[in-house]
């Protein structure tokens, strides 16, 4: 059962599941709470899910002007404090991934631990493997006809209104987010960052995203693409649900997480 709430920036379509801490899925791209539907039954059997979804993405009406993961950031902010009432742990995909950075840096006191899923802090040009597969998605394009099929089937804005959504997302793409080094550091929710080994974004990217974060974890799945959630649920859910527990026992040979002998403590710390 799904319900809105009445955020300062748009009025915000959700679900809930689940009982226990409070956990957020924060879904990708053009994508609805539907796509989670491989993660929900197991993380629901621990966690309280909250689902919403992004202004101009499924049942969430679109906004007027430029779409930006600042705004939706913010957004995530004001569903965090008026209806999940309290600090959560972020589970984000794709563009839910980067929403969970952003709201991560913007206030870290609602954020407990995070999972980012094919996620990029660059814009795409610097990160996907193939910067110009963006010239060939065109709202009509066959490249987005399962995304059109989602909007069509949940948008209460109706179908008419899909290209003007589809063309500014792919803008959004383009040109965001525009995190660095520095700013990733600042993160300081302990986080795991997943990706298959034949995702949209480098290897490379992927890495130094893990590196810059001052507490993190790093899963390459095997044989999996930027759909991974769908590709490998089982493999997904317990990586997701070993990192929110919090236990760490440590590895046999750390580098870098190895005893700082100066502070007394670990180098990432």
């Amino acid at each position: 059962m799904g319900d809105y709430a009445d955020l300062p920036g748009v009025r915000t379509w959700y679900e809930t599941e689940g009982s226990g801490e409070p956990l957020m899925l924060l879904h990708g791209g053009f994508c609805t709470n539907d796509t989670w539907g491989a993660q929900r039954p197991e993380l629901a059997a621990s966690y309280r899910l909250y689902l919403p979804e992004r202004r101009a993405h499924g049942h969430t009406p679109d906004v007027e002007g430029p779409l930006s993961y600042t705004d939706m950031a913010g957004d995530t902010v004001a569903f965090l404090e008026s209806v999940v009432g309290g600090p959560a742990h972020l589970v984000g995909w794709s563009d839910g991934g980067i929403v969970a950075l952003l709201t991560a840096l913007a206030r870290p006191d609602l954020v407990r631990r995070m999972v980012l899923i094919g996620t990029t802090f660059r814009p795409a040009s610097e990160a996907f493997v193939a910067p110009g597969m963006l010239d060939a998605l065109t709202p009509d394009s066959a490249e987005m006809a399962f995304f059109r099929e989602l909007y069509v089937a949940a948008s209460p804005d109706g179908p008419d209104h899909w290209p003007a959504v589809a063309t500014r997302v792919i803008d959004m793409w383009r040109t965001q987010p525009t995190l660095d080094a520095g700013d990733l550091a600042a993160v300081r929710a302990p986080t795991l960052v997943m990706t298959g080994d034949d995702d949209l974004m480098t290897l490379e990217h992927t890495a130094a995203l893990f590196r810059a974060l001052h507490d993190a974890r790093l899963a390459v799945v095997p044989g999996a693409s930027h759909l991974v959630p769908l590709e490998k649920p089982a493999e997904v859910d317990r990586m997701i649900l070993d990192h929110l527990t919090g236990e760490d026992a440590g590895t046999m040979m750390p580098v870098l997480r190895a005893p700082d002998p100066a502070s007394g403590r670990d180098a990432t710390a």
